[in-house]
């Protein structure tokens, strides 16, 4: 592994662990006992909705995904998809599955808060 390779995985390591404690403090507040339905469904827009990334943070996650994906299929040794196929395919269950399923829970959790 060069010392570029050693570089670019330190950073994406760090990024990671800043992301972790990031939705760590998400999860405290999903487990806080005040949280009432129209809260919960409020924080599971946001996962969905963000006002600073557009598509919230299910569609950055695929956006990563996507990218990861796009890399694989120009790097991939044969060219066949067995790398790319299978990133390009999780980008997608994260966008259609996960998102909706989000959407889902926010409406039977407050059917009267922002649409998403």
């Amino acid at each position: 592994m060069t010392t570029r390779s050693r570089t670019r995985l330190d950073r994406v390591r760090a990024s990671v662990g800043i992301a972790q404690l990031a939705l760590q403090q998400i999860e405290d507040d999903l487990q806080a006992d005040d949280i009432d339905p129209a809260g919960l469904a409020a924080i599971l827009r946001e996962l969905i909705e963000d006002t600073d990334q557009p598509g919230g943070l299910i569609a950055a996650v695929a956006q990563l995904v996507t990218a990861a994906a796009r890399r694989a299929a120009q790097i991939e040794p044969d060219r066949d998809g067995d790398a790319s196929c299978p990133l390009h395919e999780a980008a997608a269950l994260i966008t259609d599955n996960a998102g909706q399923l989000l959407i889902w829970a926010a409406r039977a959790l407050d059917p009267q808060g922002e649409a998403v």
